[in-house]
């Protein structure tokens, strides 16, 4: 990503919600019209989890092949499937269940108990090759059309902490064993894969993000 920021700001959650379904459903018809195909990182969280359910009531993703779109996670918790702190619970409740996506091309983070069983450090592995196979290089990384992220309080983007121990780290996928917000265990992208999306969105809402976007946006010194 080396295109400088662009800062939108919206009156309330729903409209920010609407703002980003809208241009969610532009940028997949981009990408299809370019390549047949698109790629797209979602995130979980209050705002981002409405974002998606906005785009059900954006009336051009109908015009959208969604046979057609990969769906990955840019984080997960490392919990059970279903489980309701999984990122990919909420998004299938209300978004992926209600489209015509192609099971095949939805990709959720492995689960603990799943194919890896409690293995963390497997399980981010098993995800980079599965993405980096799925999505081709670019760079020598794989490629998104967008990557989509909430943002924490403290600054924190995926399950990226600033100045947790290991960060930043290279690769595609790496394990976090002791996340500073619970649940400890979880899965990320790092830096480089996110950076390495044509479009990468910060979405937050609320004054407790206000000051993290802030240092986010402050011009280096």
């Amino acid at each position: 990503m080396t295109s400088p920021a662009l800062v939108v700001v919206h009156p309330d959650p729903a409209s920010l919600a609407a703002g980003i379904a809208a241009r969610l459903v532009t940028t997949i018809l981009t990408a299809q019209a370019a390549t047949g195909q698109a790629h797209v990182a979602l995130t979980g969280g209050g705002i981002g989890t409405a974002c998606l359910a906005a785009v059900l009531a954006e009336p051009a993703q109908a015009a959208v092949n969604w046979s057609r779109v990969d769906f990955w996670w840019s984080d997960e918790r490392f919990e059970p499937t279903g489980s309701n702190l999984r990122n990919e619970t909420s998004a299938r409740a209300e978004f992926l269940d209600h489209l015509p996506v192609d099971p095949a091309r939805i990709h959720p983070m492995p689960a603990r108990g799943g194919e890896y069983g409690d293995d963390v450090d497997a399980a981010a592995a098993g995800y980079a090759a599965e993405f980096a196979a799925a999505a081709g290089p670019a760079d020598g990384l794989p490629r998104l059309d967008v990557a989509m992220l909430g943002v924490g309080p403290d600054g924190h983007v995926a399950s990226l902490f600033p100045g947790h121990a290991g960060m930043p780290a290279p690769g595609i996928v790496i394990p976090v064993r002791d996340s500073p917000k619970p649940p400890p265990p979880r899965l990320s992208f790092t830096f480089d894969t996110i950076n390495s999306a044509a479009r990468v969105w910060l979405v937050a809402d609320g004054e407790a993000k206000a000051a993290a976007l802030a240092e986010a946006l402050r011009p280096a010194s």
